[in-house]
């Protein structure tokens, strides 16, 4: 009897976890960046109970269930720190613009004959339909009719910071500023404390948006301790009518009105000054580097390396894909990240492949306000990793991890994503989404969106 007892014991303490994978390497991104060789995670339930070498992983746990990626590598997902998700669907609509020019005459026009709750719901799940397929677990966003964004985002099972906007000119989900920040409110409390989806306050910019919305955006972001998304110093002309205007830059102007008194996180940060720099450092300000777009709008280059020793968590983002990308890919990110600032500063050591996929990853998590979640493999944390197929020409030799991932895989190596213990995808086949009617509805938008263009041009 005794005996028996013993072993029912045992056998109900053997099975401790729900899930063992093993990868080729498991590159942590952990304070140590720690690369294990032959490496493990061990799940149980959302979150990451244990992760080192394979054997001892396997020695220490029995699982329900196991994954073995002799031929991966496994990383944290990968985090966007910028986008505008549902623009996907006007992806390629006006190339090759200034940013004012794309605005104002292509993107305001075609999102006031075309922008409803549906629009935004669709286009959301063709973004996270590219988003999980490239490997990113977390994404931050700011655009209309946010709430939808977030329940697509949350039934696909990713997870996000996502900001209702605020301007100052009527928009297809709010006329006037006063109105949208009652939508935010809403917004607020219908996602807060949700497991997946951070709801914040997104005023768009600094030249949308007068003094007393962009105070009251600040004031209603902390009355919820909820995060202030916000783009900042984008353009030269944006910097250039901000001194003109206000005898100050944006960030000097941002500063006085307290608009960084509590997290915050500022996309572009181009024409950033010094001072500035200074300003965001002390306040704890997050930068999200979207290098495609800002090359493709020709807005300049943002001094990621002047950011990277005041200790500012620089993330990488994408910005929306309707012109000023074209596509949510990080991995592309990473590469041109790591390259343009080589290439501005003449040195071939700025900004190595590690620093890169940091920034992709804890440092792109940290500028969120995730990083106690998210962006790096350690115990505790929950359990948002990929596995990067190595099998590829591309892929061999294989020299060093970081090399390899920044300047070598791709999106399309990705073969496995997971999110707090849940599979997106699997083996390349996604498990929340259907995609094939997603494939039907872009194609029905893409004609009444031709439509509304030849409306635009008579």
């Amino acid at each position: 009897m005794r005996l028996c007892f013993l072993l029912l014991t045992v056998n109900a303490w053997a099975a401790n976890v729900d899930l063992i994978v093993t990868g080729r390497y498991v590159v942590t991104m952990d304070g140590a960046r720690r690369v294990i060789e032959n490496g493990a995670l061990a799940i149980q339930g959302a979150q990451l109970l244990d992760v080192g070498p394979a054997a001892e992983i396997t020695r220490k746990h029995v699982a329900r269930q196991r994954i073995d990626r002799p031929r991966s590598i496994l990383t944290p997902g990968l985090v966007n720190t910028h986008g505008h998700a549902p623009m996907v669907l006007f992806r390629g609509i006006a190339d090759d613009l200034n940013l004012q020019d794309w605005l104002e005459k292509f993107i305001f026009p075609a999102e006031a004959r075309n922008v409803n709750a549906e629009f935004v719901r669709w286009g959301t799940r063709l973004a996270l339909w590219e988003m999980i397929r490239s490997g990113t677990t977390a994404y931050a966003d700011m655009y209309y009719f946010e709430e939808v964004i977030a329940e697509e985002t949350r039934r696909a099972g990713m997870r996000g910071v996502l900001g209702q906007s605020v301007i100052r000119f009527p928009v297809p989900d709010a006329k006037t500023p006063t109105e949208g920040l009652a939508r935010t409110e809403r917004f607020l409390q219908q996602f807060r404390n949700d497991p997946l989806i951070v709801a914040a306050v997104a005023p768009h910019a600094p030249y949308t948006n007068d003094d007393a919305t962009l105070r009251a955006c600040r004031a209603l972001a902390n009355k919820y301790q909820a995060p202030l998304l916000i783009h900042l110093s984008e353009t030269k002309r944006e910097n250039d009518d901000s001194l003109k205007e206000f005898k100050m830059t944006p960030a000097a102007r941002l500063a006085k009105l307290g608009m960084f008194d509590g997290r915050t996180l500022a996309a572009h940060g181009v024409w950033l000054t010094d001072e500035d720099l200074r300003i965001l450092a002390a306040k704890g300000v997050g930068v999200a580097h979207n290098p495609s777009s800002n090359m493709k709008l020709s807005s300049g280059i943002a001094p990621v390396l002047k950011m990277l020793p005041l200790k500012i968590a620089v993330g990488l983002g994408t910005d929306g894909p309707a012109g000023s990308n074209n596509d949510l890919n990080l991995f592309e990110e990473m590469d041109l990240a790591a390259k343009l600032q080589k290439v501005t500063s003449r040195d071939p050591r700025s900004l190595s492949a590690e620093q890169t996929l940091a920034m992709a990853t804890i440092e792109g998590a940290r500028a969120l306000g995730l990083s106690g979640k998210t962006g790096s493999l350690e115990a505790g944390k929950e359990a948002d990793w990929i596995a990067i197929d190595i099998d590829g020409p591309h892929a061999q030799p294989m020299f060093n991890v970081y090399s390899q991932i920044v300047y070598a895989l791709k999106a399309s190596d990705v073969r496995d994503v997971m999110v707090r213990g849940k599979l997106l995808m699997n083996d390349r086949r996604m498990l929340t989404l259907d995609t094939a009617a997603i494939a039907t509805k872009v194609a029905e938008y893409q004609a009444s969106i031709l439509a509304s263009l030849k409306k635009d041009r008579k």
